[in-house]
C-alpha cells in the first residue's frame, strides 16, 4: 500500500522508506533483542501502543527515570483491556488482539523514531538497492502490521506521531492528549481521542465562573503542550474497581510480558532484583513476594479509564468492521486480512458504547470525545477534608449551589472580582497585562467623564455636572442690591446725598449772607458738586454691569474726587501764596480772584476728563463675565463674575490723578497750618486732608490684599464706595456743617465785618507768625511783654480786632 511521498516535518515518506531498508539490510535484529525495549503480544490483529514509561532523559540521554503511574499504570491498563476483549465471546469472536507497545520517554522526537516501528509493514522494500557481502540475496524480516495505535499521552507527542500515522492511514486514538489544535480534522484526520479537548474544559470553567458571578480567578498550569493549551482543574476518579484488583495481583511471576515491570518492581518497593538490577546501591533485595498495595502505596492513575476506553473503542470499531466484512463468520476472514486504515477510521468514528466509567464513548467529526466533567469542591466538614461533587458539565453546566460550602460554613457564594464597576464620574484605568482589570480613577477638578476610559476638561465657561458625566454652565453672579455688601454703602450714600443736597440748598438760599460769601461761593459749589458725585458713584458701582453702567463708572469714578480735591488744592494754594507773598511785599499775588480760582480748578478737572476721553477711545467700555476670578479648586464653588471690563491697573490710573491732587492738597494744608484759624478755613482743610489720607491709606491694603479672596468682588466694591463716601463725608462735615449750623441756628453771627485793606491783613498775618515764633523761643512771661510793646509802637493795630475772611474783601 505504497503512497506517493508527502511532507511530514523534516522527513518525507520516500526518505523514511530508504532509511528503514538500510537499517533492515545492514543490521538484521535477532528476535530477542528486537523486543527488548518494547512489548509484543501475538494476535490476529495488532494494535500499537505509545506510553510514557520513562521520563525525559537528562544530559543527552533519551530516557530518564521510570514513571510508575503515568507509565506503568496506563500500559497495564491497555494489556488488561486486551485480555478482557480476548476473553469476551461477544466482542471479536475467535479473533485475538495482539499489541506492540513502545516507550515514548515523554519526548516527541524520540516518540517519532519509535513510531517508525508501526509503519514497517507498510513500506515496500526494493532489494535491488541492497547487496550482501556473500553475494546472497538479502533477507528481510516481515514486521507486524499495526492496524491502529493507542496513544500517545502528551499532546506534543501525539501531534508529532499523528503526522506520521496519517501518511500511512493508520487510525490513532489518544487517551490523554487534550490540545485544542488536535481537533483540526484537516491536519490530524486520522487522530481521535476519548478525552474531551481543552476547549470543552475551558468552556466548562467559564460556565462555572459566570454562574458564580466572578470575573477574576487564578489558574495554575504545568509546562508543556497541555499546560499551555489549557488548565486541568479536576482529576477524574475512576468509578471502576474492570483494574485495581488486576493491578494489585500483578507480580514478577505472572507479568513477564511487561518488559518494564521488573524496573517498576524495584522502583515501587525500593529494592534490587539480583546483580542485574537497575537500582545499584539499594540496601534491600527484592524477594518477589512483595504485593502492590500491601507493601507499597497504590492509587489508580487518573487516565487509566481512558486507556481502557481507547482500546475498547478500537476493538468495537474492529468488531463492527468484522461483522460487515466477514458476515458473522468467526475468526479473521480474508477480507480483513489486510485492513484498510481509512475504512477502519470510519468505523472508529462511528463507535458508541458505554466506557469503563459507564459513560458513552463517542466521537464527533473531528475525532473528539464529548465533554463530560464532574465538578468537585474541596470541603472541610468536622475536621475532615475531601473533594465533593457539586455538579456536572455535559455541554452545559449543571451546578448544585446548595451542595457548596465555603469558609466558616458560609453557603453564600464569595465575591471574586478583579475590579468593581466604576461609579459615574470615574474612568477606568486599565492594569497593564490584565485587560479585564482596572482601577477606578475619579475625574477631578474641571474634568468630566467623556468615555469609559477618558476624562476631558470642560470648556472655560462650564463646570462638571453633579455626577461628572457632562458639563453645565458656571453660574454668573453680580453684586445684588439686597446684599449686605451693597446695603451699607447705599445707606451711607443716601445719607450723604441728602446731607449734600441740604447744604447746597442752604447755601443757595443764603447765598448773599456773609458766611456764604466768606466761604467763596463759586469754589464752595464746585467742592459740593464733587462731594455729591462721590456719593452718587455708589449706585453705578452696584448696578448690573452693562454699556451704560460701565460708561458711568469710568466717567464718575474719579471725577467726584477730582472736583473735590481740585477745589481744595486751589484754595490751599491761594492761602499759601497770599501769606508767602505777604512776607516779601504788600502787593497781592496774581490769580487769587474768584474767576481765576474757577479757571485753575476747571483746568485741573479737565486733565481728568481728558484721560477719561482717551480711555474711551482706546478701550470702549463693555461688560464681561470673568470666570477666572472665582475659579476655585472645587468646581461646585466656581462662579462667573459679571463686571465691567476695568482692570486694577485702569482703576488705579483713574483714581491716581485724584489721589495726586489729594496728596498735593495735603502738602499745602501742612504748609498753611500756622495761619490763624479765622483765615480762610486753613485748619479745617488741613484736618480734612489728614483724615482723607488716612482713609485712602487704609483702602489700598484692603483693596489689593483681597485680590485672591473668593469674596473679592464684594469686598473691593464695598471698600471703594465706602472710601469715596467717607472722604466726601469728612469734607462735608468739617468744611460745611459748622457754617450751616451757624446759618440756621445762630443767624446773629452771620453779620458783615469791617473791610480791611490787603496791607492790614498781611501785616496781621505777619505779626501772628512772628508771635508764634517768639513763643517757641522765649520763656513764659516774655511774650506778653513783647506783645504789649508791639501794641505801643504800632497803634494802627489793636489786639482786640476780630479778623474775618479776606476772600471777598477788596484785596
Amino acid at each position: 500500500m505504497a503512497r506517493s511521498p508527502a511532507p511530514c516535518g523534516p522527513l518525507s515518506l520516500l526518505t523514511l522508506a530508504r532509511l528503514w531498508m538500510l537499517l533492515s539490510a545492514q543490521k538484521p535484529e535477532p528476535q530477542a533483542p528486537e523486543y527488548a525495549h518494547s512489548i509484543r503480544l501475538d494476535g490476529d490483529i495488532i494494535l500499537g501502543g505509545l506510553f510514557p514509561v520513562h521520563a525525559r532523559g537528562d544530559h543527552g540521554a533519551a530516557c530518564g527515570e521510570l514513571k510508575k503511574e503515568k507509565g506503568i499504570h496506563r500500559l497495564e491498563a491497555m494489556l488488561f483491556a486486551i485480555d478482557l476483549i480476548n476473553k469476551d465471546p461477544e466482542l471479536l469472536p475467535n479473533v485475538t488482539l495482539g499489541a506492540r507497545v513502545l516507550d515514548t520517554c515523554s519526548r516527541d522526537t524520540y516518540a517519532l523514531e519509535q513510531s517508525l516501528t508501526f509503519v514497517q509493514a507498510l513500506i515496500e522494500r526494493d532489494p535491488s538497492d541492497v547487496r550482501c557481502a556473500s553475494g546472497d540475496p538479502p533477507v528481510f524480516a516481515r514486521p507486524d502490521k499495526v492496524v491502529g495505535v493507542i496513544g500517545a499521552a502528551a499532546s506534543s507527542v501525539s501531534i508529532m506521531v499523528a503526522n506520521i500515522l496519517r501518511l500511512f492511514e493508520i487510525p490513532q486514538i489518544s487517551y490523554a492528549s487534550t490540545a485544542p489544535e488536535l481537533s483540526d480534522n484537516t491536519r490530524y484526520d486520522f487522530f481521535s481521542r476519548v478525552v474531551p479537548p481543552d476547549s470543552y474544559q475551558a468552556q466548562a470553567m467559564l460556565d462555572i465562573v459566570m454562574a458564580m458571578g466572578w470575573n477574576y480567578v487564578s489558574t495554575l498550569a504545568s509546562e508543556g503542550s497541555y499546560g499551555e493549551s489549557g488548565v486541568e482543574s479536576f482529576i477524574q476518579i475512576s468509578r471502576e474497581s474492570a483494574f485495581d484488583r488486576y493491578f494489585r495481583s500483578r507480580s514478577l511471576s505472572n507479568n513477564r510480558r511487561n518488559v518494564w515491570f521488573a524496573e517498576f518492581w524495584e522502583e515501587n518497593f525500593v529494592c534490587k532484583l539480583g546483580m542485574h538490577g537497575k537500582r545499584p546501591g539499594s540496601p534491600k533485595k527484592c524477594t518477589g513476594l512483595e504485593k502492590v498495595g500491601r507493601d507499597s502505596s497504590y492509587e489508580q492513575e487518573g487516565k487509566v479509564q481512558f486507556v481502557m476506553d481507547a482500546v475498547y473503542a478500537m476493538a468495537h470499531a474492529l468488531h463492527r468492521m468484522h461483522q460487515d466484512l466477514c458476515l458473522g463468520i468467526p475468526g479473521l476472514c480474508s477480507r480483513m486480512s489486510s485492513i484498510d486504515g481509512k475504512e477502519l477510521l470510519s468505523y472508529v468514528r462511528a463507535v458508541n458504547f458505554n466506557g469503563s466509567a459507564k459513560t458513552p464513548v463517542v466521537f464527533n467529526e473531528n475525532g473528539d470525545a464529548p465533554g463530560r466533567y464532574d465538578i468537585y469542591q474541596y470541603q472541610i466538614t468536622n475536621k475532615t477534608a475531601e473533594y465533593r461533587i457539586i455538579g456536572q458539565w455535559t455541554d452545559q453546566l449543571h451546578l448544585n449551589l446548595d451542595a457548596m460550602q465555603w469558609a466558616n460554613g458560609d453557603t453564600s457564594v464569595p465575591s471574586s472580582v478583579c475590579s468593581l464597576p466604576c461609579q459615574m464620574g470615574e474612568r477606568k484605568k486599565t492594569v497593564k497585562g490584565v485587560p479585564c482589570c482596572w482601577h477606578c480613577e475619579p475625574c477631578e477638578g474641571y474634568y468630566f467623564q467623556a468615555s469609559e476610559f477618558t476624562c476631558e476638561l470642560c470648556p472655560y465657561d462650564q463646570r462638571p455636572n453633579l455626577n461628572r458625566t457632562g458639563c453645565q454652565p458656571i453660574p454668573i453672579i453680580k453684586l445684588e442690591w439686597h446684599s449686605p455688601w451693597a446695603l451699607v454703602p447705599i445707606f451711607v450714600s443716601i445719607l450723604g446725598i441728602l446731607a449734600t443736597t441740604f447744604v447746597m440748598v442752604t447755601f443757595v438760599r443764603y447765598n448773599d449772607t456773609p458766611i456764604v460769601r466768606a466761604s467763596g461761593r463759586e469754589m464752595s459749589y464746585v467742592l459740593l458738586t464733587g462731594i455729591f458725585l462721590c456719593y452718587v458713584i455708589t449706585f453705578p458701582m452696584i448696578a448690573t454691569p452693562g454699556l451704560a453702567t460701565c460708561s458711568f463708572r469710568r466717567i464718575f469714578l474719579g471725577l467726584g474726587m477730582c472736583f473735590s480735591y481740585s477745589a481744595l488744592l486751589t484754595k490751599t494754594n491761594r492761602i499759601h501764596r497770599i501769606f508767602e507773598q505777604g512776607k516779601r511785599s504788600v502787593t497781592a499775588p496774581r490769580f487769587i480772584s474768584p474767576a481765576s480760582q474757577l479757571a485753575i480748578t476747571f483746568s485741573l478737572i479737565s486733565v481728568q476728563l481728558l484721560g477719561v476721553v482717551l480711555w474711551f477711545a482706546m478701550d470702549p467700555p463693555h461688560a464681561v463675565v470673568d470666570y477666572g476670578e472665582q475659579r476655585t479648586q472645587d468646581p461646585g464653588n466656581a462662579r462667573g463674575v459679571l463686571k465691567c471690563d476695568i482692570s486694577d491697573l485702569s482703576l488705579i490710573c483713574s483714581l491716581g490723578y485724584s489721589i495726586l491732587l489729594m496728596v498735593t492738597c495735603t502738602v499745602y494744608a501742612i504748609k498753611t497750618r500756622g495761619v490763624p484759624e479765622t483765615f480762610n478755613e486753613a485748619k479745617p482743610i488741613g484736618f480734612t486732608m489728614y483724615t482723607t489720607c488716612i482713609i485712602w491709606l487704609a483702602f489700598i491694603p484692603i483693596f489689593f490684599g483681597t485680590a485672591q479672596s473668593a469674596e473679592r468682588m464684594y469686598i473691593q466694591t464695598t471698600t471703594l464706595t465706602m472710601s469715596l463716601s467717607l472722604s466726601a463725608s469728612v469734607a462735608l462735615g468739617m468744611l460745611y456743617m459748622p457754617k450751616v449750623y451757624i446759618i440756621i441756628f445762630h443767624p446773629e453771627q452771620n453779620v458783615p465785618k469791617h473791610k480791611r485793606s490787603f496791607k492790614a491783613i498781611v501785616t496781621a498775618a505777619t505779626m501772628t507768625s512772628k508771635l508764634s515764633q517768639l513763643a517757641s523761643e522765649r520763656p513764659n512771661g516774655e511774650v506778653k511783654t513783647e506783645l504789649c510793646e508791639t501794641k505801643d509802637t504800632n497803634a494802627t493795630l489793636s489786639t482786640k480786632t476780630t479778623y474775618v475772611s479776606y476772600a471777598n474783601h477788596a484785596i
